[in-house]
């Protein structure tokens, strides 16, 4: 669908790092450089993550993601998984129904147009259940209408794709001191 450079170039910057092109001119292919810092070796006996800091405002957060692209599934993860959540991944609805039936979790970001069943029934059949779980739709049908369809089966917040990884973090956070 077009969104490789725009995911490459995502995650790079979740990183800290960035992308560059250069090219001889047409006909000379292009050059795509990717520079990312290196980081410091964490202690993880001594690293405290059990309290939200603001470089991990999603701490212990256990988070589904339900996308049926693996492109945007890894662009998600990658996203929220340094912000300190826990995150897994499911690519259809019926693996999700699957990991919510197994695992605890505290919030679902879930794609609305999925194959065999979209976001909205999945959303509609968690509600039916006992399960209590937040809830954003991240999706390209963003239109008005297609808002209120995802409040109404459930959802709390629906959010337009491409997505920015930064305001993706902010808006959990916010959600969740909410609930």
């Amino acid at each position: 669908m077009g969104l490789g450079l725009a995911i490459v170039r995502h995650i790079t910057e979740l990183h800290g790092g960035s992308v560059s092109v250069s090219s001889g001119g047409e006909n000379q292919g292009a050059i795509f450089t990717v520079e990312l810092p290196l980081m410091p070796i964490v202690n993880s006996q001594t690293a405290d993550t059990r309290h939200p800091t603001p470089d991990t405002p999603l701490s212990n957060l256990r988070i589904l993601v339900v996308d049926d692209e693996p492109d945007m599934r890894d662009l998600v993860v990658a996203t929220l998984e340094p912000s300190g959540a826990i995150v897994q991944a499911a690519s259809s609805a019926a693996d999700a129904l699957q990991a919510i039936a197994t695992s605890a979790f505290d919030l679902l970001i879930c794609d609305i147009g999925m194959p065999d069943m979209d976001g909205h029934m999945l959303m509609r059949q968690i509600r039916s259940t006992d399960r209590q779980i937040s809830a954003i739709a991240l999706t390209a049908f963003a239109s008005e209408s297609d808002r209120a369809a995802a409040i109404a089966a459930g959802f709390q917040l629906h959010l337009g794709k491409p997505i920015d990884p930064q305001d993706l973090i902010e808006k959990i956070a916010v959600l969740m001191q909410c609930i």
